[in-house]
């Protein structure tokens, strides 16, 4: 496994982070071949793992064997759960949602591109590998992991979606929940299944 220290804003702005996915995984295809190669990410890593997913078709690059897109996806954040989830996680109600174009690192990028929000386009979620989408009933961006499993579905990609009930946006990062073991199962096992095929 490898983790990729990419470049985050402030000091980066769009579209630095694909590059360095990219010259990560051409890296990798010197050794491996694509099919063999999966990529994966949860929160701000799922939004980069589909735009490095669209970056690499763009750019010419095979498609790798297989990605996973954990609690968030390939289109905003927006829908009930941006409102629902943090109050019902505890947290203050919000009245207008997070939005990726908000941040500074995507200053100045149009969200009609679809290296930007690949959801955007039918054409580029065609040409998706095997996707694994998780998520919890209480997280943030459910609603971004159900519409994005629905466009993946459309566009006939492979799209498993995995909906624990009671979690919040990156539950998993808690080792000792049995959702979280159930998770990591049903991540080993949908890797397993279309790497190296």
């Amino acid at each position: 496994m490898i983790s990729i220290d990419y470049r985050q804003g402030p000091e980066a702005t769009f579209p630095a982070a694909s590059e360095d996915v990219a010259a990560v995984y051409t890296a990798l295809l010197k050794r491996y071949k694509p099919q063999n190669i999966g990529i994966y990410g949860c929160s701000a890593g799922s939004v980069l793992t589909a735009q490095s997913v669209a970056w690499i078709a763009a750019h010419g690059l095979p498609r790798p064997g297989a990605v996973g897109t954990y609690c968030a996806s390939l289109v905003e954040a927006w829908g009930d759960s941006a409102f629902v989830g943090p109050v019902l996680s505890g947290q203050a109600p919000v009245t207008k949602p997070l939005l990726l174009l908000d941040l500074p690192y995507f200053k100045g990028a149009d969200p009609r591109d679809p290296l930007v929000l690949p959801g955007v386009s039918a054409g580029v979620l065609a040409n998706f590998p095997p996707t694994l989408l998780i998520s919890g009933s209480r997280d943030f961006a459910l609603s971004s992991v159900l519409r994005s499993h629905a466009l993946l579905v459309q566009a006939g990609v492979d799209a498993e979606l995995h909906v624990y009930e009671g979690m919040w946006h990156s539950f998993f990062s808690d080792p000792e929940l049995p959702e979280s073991r159930a998770a990591y199962d049903a991540m080993v096992r949908f890797f397993d299944r279309h790497l190296g095929r």
